[in-house]
């Protein structure tokens, strides 16, 4: 049961996140949020991606723009990939799935062979009032961050 909907507002939610606190989508009201879903900490596609968005951090901030990431690791491998990768942003711990099961980024794939439940690389923007704007599924790491920040870009310019 996906809870969320292009152009409505996204549920609240709360959750543990690096650097010690709890990231609260009321407490991001007044600023466009990127939240993105990869499967897991320090593997060659999740961390590939998380050093584009990195790499393009100041970007998003001149674009009133916060990114999160998002996956079922613990708080500790968060801690830890997030200081060796030199990550400016926060990384959101969801190892109770309830931020998975929100954005319904949870699915079945094939690992070697073998069926796992496992998070779907995805990507969603919400406007500074917390309205679902655009949705990107099976992401494909080349390009997407500079897909992203064009998109950000544009909604901005449409609000002016």
């Amino acid at each position: 049961m996906p809870g969320i909907t292009l152009n409505k507002k996204v549920p609240a939610f709360s959750l543990p996140a690096t650097g010690e606190q709890t990231i609260s989508l009321n407490k991001l009201k007044g600023s466009n949020v990127v939240i993105y879903f990869y499967p897991k900490d320090s593997t060659p596609g999740c961390t590939r991606e998380g050093q584009d968005f990195r790499d393009n951090h100041a970007k998003f901030k001149r674009q009133n723009t916060i990114i999160l990431g998002v996956s079922r690791d613990s708080l500790k491998s968060h801690e830890n990939f997030k200081a060796k990768q030199g990550f400016k942003f926060e990384l959101l711990s969801d190892n109770e799935e309830e931020l998975c099961k929100l954005f319904d980024v949870i699915k079945m794939k094939n690992m070697y062979g073998k069926k796992v439940r496992g998070i779907e690389r995805s990507t969603f923007l919400l406007d500074d009032k917390g309205v679902l704007r655009q949705e990107w599924r099976k992401v494909k790491v080349d390009g997407h961050v500079e897909e992203v920040l064009n998109t950000v870009k544009a909604m901005n310019k449409n609000k002016k």
